[in-house]
């Protein structure tokens, strides 16, 4: 059932004619971007864990396909693992290591070391663990 509204009972709003619309301010032009040296991040785990089976399956020269059947894991899945997109759960670590010949473990101290080694190397001199970045050796100067 369609209910009928006599005409007289709605209710036109004219459009204004487009020169009589108000005009949006003309947008400003971009500020310039400051110019920092980007500091150095951390690599993510994923990045790590996911380069470190690459590495593996291309060592073993195997491919994509072949690991992921293995694994029990789908292979768009664990491209994206490799690739450093997904953050993948234990579960599909172990099956992808065990996938390799390699325990959780095993890939787990692997990404350990390469974080230790990244960090060290983006660290620079003084920046080792547990220091926060200033160096004083005997000697601190104040403005």
């Amino acid at each position: 059932m369609t209910s009928h509204v006599p005409n007289e009972a709605r209710v036109i709003i004219p459009l204004r004619p487009r020169a009589q619309r108000p005009e949006a301010a003309p947008a400003a032009p971009p500020a310039a971007p400051e110019r920092r040296r980007p500091a150095a991040r951390e690599p993510l785990w994923r990045d790590l864990v996911g380069d470190i089976l690459r590495r593996e399956r291309l060592a073993q020269e195997r491919t994509l396909k072949e690991v992921a059947e293995t694994a029990r894991i789908s292979m768009p899945y664990l491209s994206e693992v490799e690739r450093g997109r997904k953050e993948a759960s234990s579960e599909v670590l172990a099956a992808a290591a065990g996938a390799l010949g390699l325990g959780l473990g095993d890939l787990l101290a692997r990404a350990q070391g390469e974080l230790v080694r990244l960090a060290a190397r983006h660290a620079g001199p003084g920046r080792g663990p547990g220091s926060s970045g200033a160096r004083h050796d005997g000697m601190c100067l104040a403005a």
